[in-house]
């Protein structure tokens, strides 16, 4: 079908946008990673037309992965906005041709301020490339458009290489996940990035007992708990936990021995070596563990052992990763 046999022509233009800037990476590079690094203030992105909306994309990335950044109409900048740009903020300049009116007009009044620009482009002997500290170049990349006028194939690579940078700063910043679901605390991606400890039940509401109480004081404390809890964490004398003691622990000793129940002592029916986590560990492992052990709660432990929370699977629901 014609349909299908122009779409593929563009998706290969496209991908052999991104592929060929394999070939393109140097030293610029290398110096555009670093200047970020190195940069003070924040990242001022700014493109005109279809390269200003990679460019948008392109500064959210950076500020989601620990690099301050903010995207800058080129229009609007000659207008009043140059007044957001001050001194330590580095511009990210994206003009395919190098030759945008817009964004020269910008040129040199970042300039005087002193600040360092980076130019993302396709021509490396422009106009912006000569005024620029820094050059990333795309090459000459033919555009999927069968009039050659529409960017298309020149934004991809834009886009590509803008998260390359986006990346490499990344892994050289060292950004840990902490971070990460810090600037992410809505979503699919909040979620995924919550630690045990902010979705487990701790302080008064988490139960716990010890070993040597009866039957009796365990159901106490799960009904009297705040929040209602279906368990209890059971310790010893030195307030390691030792075991763990559910409702179905309940139910299945309601079956062998439905009398006497208050008569028996905790450490006769609780379960012993429960499966445990660590408060720092993903809230998304306890939920596997859970899963493949199939039990609704799981103790929350420190480094020692002791009991600081436990975790059920209504919570978990609660934020939305069931």
């Amino acid at each position: 079908m014609r349909e299908l046999e122009f779409a593929r022509k563009v998706i290969h233009a496209e991908a052999e946008s991104v592929r060929q800037l394999v070939d393109h990476l140097d030293e610029g590079f290398a110096q555009a990673v670093q200047s970020v690094l190195a940069c003070t203030g924040r990242v001022v992105v700014s493109g005109m037309g279809k390269a200003g909306i990679i460019g948008e994309k392109i500064s959210a990335t950076l500020s989601s992965t620990g690099t301050p950044s903010y995207s800058l109409h080129p229009a609007d900048a000659v207008h009043g906005d140059l007044g957001r740009i001050v001194k330590g903020d580095l511009i990210l300049a994206l003009s395919n041709s190098g030759e945008t009116e817009e964004i020269l007009r910008v040129v040199p009044s970042v300039k005087k301020v002193g600040n360092l620009i980076i130019a993302l482009t396709g021509n490396p002997e422009s106009s912006l490339a000569r005024h620029s500290d820094v050059i990333l170049n795309i090459g000459d990349v033919p555009e999927a458009c069968p009039m050659g006028l529409a960017p298309t194939a020149s934004t991809t690579a834009m886009l590509a290489l803008g998260d390359a940078l986006a990346m490499t700063v990344l892994e050289l910043r060292d950004f840990s996940q902490e971070e990460y679901a810090f600037f992410h605390p809505g979503g699919n991606l909040g979620r995924k990035l919550l630690k045990v400890r902010e979705v487990m039940r701790g302080g008064e509401a988490n139960p716990v007992v010890r070993d040597d109480v009866r039957l009796r004081d365990a159901f106490d404390v799960m009904t009297n708990t705040p929040g209602r809890p279906g368990a209890v964490n059971v310790i010893d004398e030195s307030g390691v936990l030792v075991g763990v003691f559910t409702d179905g622990d309940l139910r299945r000793l309601l079956q062998r021995e439905p009398t006497n129940l208050y008569t028996l002592q905790l450490d006769e029916v609780m379960t012993r070596h429960p499966k445990k986590i660590g408060q720092e560990r993903l809230a998304t492992e306890a939920l596997g563990i859970m899963k493949e052990k199939k039990i609704d709660q799981i103790p929350v432990v420190d480094h020692r052992d002791v009991p600081v929370g436990l975790l059920d699977v209504q919570d978990l629901i609660a934020v939305g990763l069931v």
